[in-house]
């Protein structure tokens, strides 16, 4: 097996940077060394310059790029959008979902199931999340309002049975069927989210005492403190932030949430916490113009303009057009974050929400080689997945 050696690198670790140099020896970090050298010999040197050496990035929750869905209904458009974030630096990916019919649900999982997970040239496809088809209709965003509906027992008990590749799935909370479906999905072992949700922070810490995880695109679609009968109820905002263990997506686009807003949740829920998240659809890594938000063939028209994705009356956002670098230079920039804390969020603090943080996440000897090299404004200058060097500029 081919073994690469990194030179003069700063390495970013959950902990800090440091000066340092790394051996990745067939897909795994074989040996990592601090202000001093390794002298093993090696197939290929890579003198980093003192540029970064980060873990590769992980999203976990995008429906496109690269004018590519994950809807689209052929595999070429998974694998086409996958590449289109791998160029930013994302090495491991959990291809989205949006609402539609039954229909059209079950042919995308019958198609995901024929996607090869480690094809080779593109980053490492995690598994699947499902976004819907069970929200609430006032919460409903750019989800399409004809397709919502309340947990089915029949059909997400159909759906479970078509496939094992569903690792995420993100619902309203309050729905009726909702704590049945809590239920099932926890016996799965898939990891439950809140989303596009109107549920009161009652009934959000009794769902995480069920076994809920992460509240999908906080703040986006999701209710907050308001006044019933004159009295103030606290919604799934406040109990993102009262419940301690939950975690949160941040799509830091610098669209989605001002920079107070990044800055509060950064000092109340910290990067161990926080999971960065691009939550693109299609147009992310294009120019401006008018996109398919879904399905090229019926999804729903959108407009990606001021480096959004709009609806087409401009009342609402319809996902962002967002790629993970810049999800880290965005969030440092606005929150003055230490860059080694915004790494995290977008590697190891993911990484722990999938459960795969013995592998993945973090710069560490025996772990994958996921690995990027990227300048001082985090553009992406080599991309390594499982060992192998998918892109360099």
């Amino acid at each position: 097996m081919k073994k690469i050696l990194f030179k003069n690198a700063r390495i970013i670790t959950p902990s800090g940077i440091t000066k340092g140099e790394l051996l990745v020896h067939g897909d795994t970090i074989e040996k990592i060394v601090f202000n001093r050298e390794i002298h093993d010999e090696a197939d290929q040197v890579i003198d980093v310059n003192n540029k970064y050496l980060s873990p590769g990035f992980i999203d976990v929750h995008t429906h496109g790029a690269g004018d590519a869905d994950f809807m689209d209904g052929n595999i070429d458009a998974i694998y086409n959008a996958c590449k289109a974030h791998m160029i930013h630096g994302t090495t491991s990916i959990v291809p989205t979902t949006i609402t539609s019919t039954k229909e059209s649900l079950l042919h995308f999982i019958d198609l995901f199931n024929k996607v090869d997970l480690r094809k080779k040239g593109l980053p490492n496809i995690l598994g699947l999340h499902l976004e819907g088809p069970y929200f609430a209709y006032n919460q409903r965003g750019a989800q399409d309002p004809k397709y919502l509906r309340n947990p089915d027992e029949r059909e997400y008990k159909e759906v479970l049975s078509r496939t094992d590749r569903i690792i995420r799935w993100s619902f309203a909370v309050e729905l009726e069927g909702s704590k049945e479906f809590l239920n099932t999905l926890r016996t799965y072992n898939i990891i439950s989210s809140l989303a596009h949700s109107d549920a009161t922070c009652e009934e959000v810490i009794r769902a995480y005492e069920n076994g809920l995880s992460a509240l999908t695109h906080f703040y986006s679609a999701m209710s907050t403190v308001k006044r019933v009968n004159a009295y103030r109820v606290a919604g799934a905002v406040e109990a993102g932030y009262l419940l301690d263990d939950l975690f949160v997506e941040v799509i830091a686009d610098g669209k989605h949430l001002p920079k107070e807003l990044l800055q509060l949740i950064y000092k109340i829920k910290g990067p161990d916490k926080i999971c960065l998240v691009t939550d693109s659809m299609r147009a992310a890594g294009m120019p401006d113009g008018e996109y398919i938000l879904g399905n090229k063939e019926n999804g729903m028209k959108v407009i990606s303009e001021e480096n959004v994705a709009k609806l087409m009356d401009r009342t609402a956002f319809a996902g962002s057009v967002a790629t993970a670098d810049r999800l880290v230079r965005t969030f440092h920039k606005l929150t003055n974050a230490p860059l080694h804390e915004v790494i995290k969020m977008i590697t190891l603090t993911p990484a722990k929400l999938l459960k795969i943080n013995h592998k993945k996440g973090s710069v560490g000897e025996n772990k994958d080689a996921d690995l990027l090299i990227f300048n001082e404004n985090i553009n992406i200058e080599m991309v390594m997945v499982m060992g192998e060097i998918n892109y360099s500029v």
